[in-house]
Formats: C-alpha cells, structure tokens, sequence
C-alpha cells in the first residue's frame, strides 16, 4: 500500500478551548485518541509508512505516537515552525516519503474509506489528485467539491451555497508532482492549488464517490457526539444521569475528583481537579494562561459552556 500523510499541524480554532489542551488529532474519541485510531486503521490497510506533520502542541502527538512502534507502521515527523496550510502542509511532508505518491488523510476525520479502490482509481484515471467524496446532504454546514459527469473536478463551493455538491471526506491520493510547483516552508491551499491544476490540465483532480460513513470532530459539539457514539458502539456509553460521581462525561488524563464532586454532560480535560460540588454541561480546564471569551473563572478552574442538547 502507497505510504500516508496524516495532516495534524492545524490549530484547530473552532475547537477551543478543547485545542488549547491538546492537538486536535491527539483528542481522546471512544477512550481512543484520534491519531491512534487514524494510523491503525491506516496499517490495518496495509501502509507501512507515514509521515504525520506538526505545528500545534505537537508534544501532545508525539507522546503518543513515538516511532509507530505498537501501532504496526513507521512514524515520522514533518515539522512546521507555521502552520502551513492544505497545500503547503503536505509539499514539505512528502518529501519525505519515497516514491511518487501517497495516501493523504486528515487528521480530525474518522471514515471507513476503502483506500484500495481509491488507489485503484488514482492509478486507472493517471489523476494527479483524486478526491474521495460523499454526497454532500449537509451544504448549510459543509462546503462541497463541482464533479463534470466523468469525475472530474470543477471547483469547490461555499457552505450554504445551493449548487449542488459532493463532500469531501478527508481521504485523497495525490501524487508528488501535483505539489511540485509550490515553495517549500509557504503556506499554501489547495483550494487554490486545486483550481489551478485542474485549468492547466482538466482531469489532474478527480473525485471518487464512495458510499462509507464518516465522523467530523469540527467542534465541541461535534467532538462530544462522535466521542459516545464510538463509545456505543464499544458498549462504553453510560446512560444519562447515571448515579455516582461521573454521569455522562468525558474525562481526559490525569483528572481527580474532589470528595463531593460530580460531573454530567462535561469534558474535563487533561491534568484537572474538580472540586465539590455539580459541575454540568461545561467544558472545564486548568486555570493556565490566556482565559477565552466566554470562560468563567470558577474555583482555580476554566470553565465554558458545552451545550449539549437536552
């Protein structure tokens, strides 16, 4: 199988204050970070090599990950002193890779993508890029990816717009020398990259449509979602206002509970002691550095609003 790319330098801004904690990737779904999930799933394919990139907090990545070891595949590092962007990300990370193409995956999005056929289909077409999409049955949230009638890609479109549209869900293959054109170390889109390529050589970006699922981590809500719905499917969800100090919430490393304490529909995150008392439906976090719009300052704690729906 083609090595991979798993793109995690990004700072992730929707999803603070989650992301002033950790990286996004490096977020505990189902009692699973991301990025584990991510790269086992990826050497359950077959890959044996893959480069994830860094910017934000990548502490918190590489401690889980170290050189792969345990996890079935090599890991190495493409490091980004700024973050540079969908297409300026991976022109420095597969330069580290041999061979002429690879595996591109997000690395905040968990899908079942049959990466064969995508492979398959990125070799038969000789496309330079080769998108993997679904339909797009959510346009006022997601922007969307313009296919001609033979796969071919006619541009991207805005969320919200009415044209209809495929979503793109994380996963591509793309060869080298689509990137080739660009400088190494300035952040680039492919956005823009993708419009460019396929005016030049209509066909050199295609998109494949597959019939998978897919869970977007984009924000807190988002994240608290997928995180029980893995957690239901391992038969790890405890039902609502269950009785004891935890109810329905989602504790990262390092969290003690105070005698007296009880947390429902809360994230905790890394490193927190919760004092006494009920602590509902909130984000809470060490009461360390810059403080966010919205967070209270709640016994050495901070603490946001989750919302999460009655």
């Amino acid at each position: 199988m083609t090595p991979a790319v798993v793109l995690a330098a990004g700072l992730a801004t929707r999803l603070r204050p989650l992301s002033l904690v950790r990286a996004k990737a490096a977020l505990p779904v189902g009692g699973v970070p991301l990025i584990v999930r991510i790269l086992r799933q990826l050497a359950a394919a077959g890959v044996a090599d893959a480069v994830v990139n860094l910017h934000h907090l990548p502490a918190t990545l590489t401690r889980l990950l170290g050189d792969g070891t345990g996890l079935g595949l090599r890991v190495r590092y493409s490091w980004e002193s700024e973050v540079l962007g969908s297409a300026g990300g991976p022109r420095r990370a597969l330069a580290l890779l041999d061979g002429p193409r690879a595996l591109l995956v997000n690395g905040d999005t968990l899908t079942d993508c049959p990466y064969a056929d995508l492979e398959a289909e990125h070799a038969r077409t000789g496309a330079l890029v080769t998108l993997a999409l679904v339909p797009n049955r959510e346009p006022a949230k997601y922007g969307g990816v313009r296919l001609d009638a033979s796969g071919a890609f006619l541009g991207f479109v805005p969320a919200g717009s009415d044209t209809p549209s495929h979503h793109f869900i994380g996963v591509q293959m793309v060869d080298s020398a689509a990137f080739a054109t660009l400088e190494d170390g300035v952040p680039a889109s492919v956005h823009d990259l993708y419009r460019v390529l396929a005016f030049r050589e209509p066909g050199a970006v295609r998109g494949l449509v597959v019939d998978v699922s897919f869970l977007d981590i984009g924000t807190p809500l988002d994240y608290w979602s997928t995180h029980w719905a893995l957690a239901a499917a391992t038969d790890g969800a405890p039902e609502p206002g269950a009785p004891g100090p935890v109810g329905r919430a989602i504790l990262w490393d390092d969290v003690q509970l105070d005698a007296g304490a009880h947390v429902q529909d809360c994230i905790v995150t890394d490193g927190v002691r919760v004092p006494a008392g009920t602590w509902t439906d909130a984000i809470l976090r060490q009461g360390v550095g810059p403080r966010l719009d919205g967070e209270e300052v709640r016994e050495g704690l901070y603490v946001s609003r989750l919302g999460v729906p009655a």
